[in-house]
């Protein structure tokens, strides 16, 4: 395929994307008539981990603050705290055990846990501190996590400019037909 060819394919493929845009911007918008019913809203299914920790914020909410708020490190053994309030959360035992495990693998979490920071309960009171190699570990964690999101974003990037430039070189690469030219 020569130069003009491809020129003459990015024209063509250039007015069909055109075209798309404007008959999608030319539908006119649907209004309801007078006479019809509003939707009844349906309740959005949550993640049940993303439900259990807003419980536990609500609940407890010195050891389980709402963002921007910083999380505080909490006390080694929260979890069977927690557990002795699973009725009073209305949620299960997997459920809990899954929401702290995430509350605690959050990037806010890893920077609070700074040696000599006082854990807490879930009352909000001391119960032990955050000991140096804890320190050490939480920022090697957030080190993992952020090198672990720069890949993800590079992957999608790559995979998101991979086909397009995929599809032009296929074009470059594919045999011209001298008869027919």
């Amino acid at each position: 395929m020569g130069f003009e060819q491809l020129a003459e394919l990015r024209d063509r493929l250039r007015a069909e994307k055109a075209q798309v845009k404007t008959e999608s911007n030319e539908r006119p918008a649907r209004r309801p008539s007078p006479k019809a019913k509003p939707r009844e809203q349906k309740p959005r299914e949550q993640d049940p981990v993303v439900e259990g920790i807003r419980r536990l914020q609500k609940h407890f909410p010195l050891a389980f603050p709402v963002n921007p708020a910083p999380k505080v490190p909490l006390k080694e053994g929260i979890l069977k705290d927690a557990e002795q309030h699973l009725e009073r959360l209305g949620i299960t035992g997997d459920q809990l055990k899954q929401s702290i495990a995430t509350w605690c693998r959050g990037t806010r979490y890893w920077a609070a846990m700074t040696e000599n920071a006082p854990r807490l309960d879930l009352d909000g009171q001391p119960a032990g501190t955050v000991t140096a190699s804890q320190a050490v570990y939480a920022k090697q964690q957030a080190r993992r996590q952020r090198a672990q999101a720069r890949r993800e974003q590079a992957k999608t990037k790559a995979e998101t400019a991979a086909p397009a430039e995929g599809e032009a070189a296929a074009a470059v690469a594919a045999p011209v037909d001298d008869a027919s030219a």
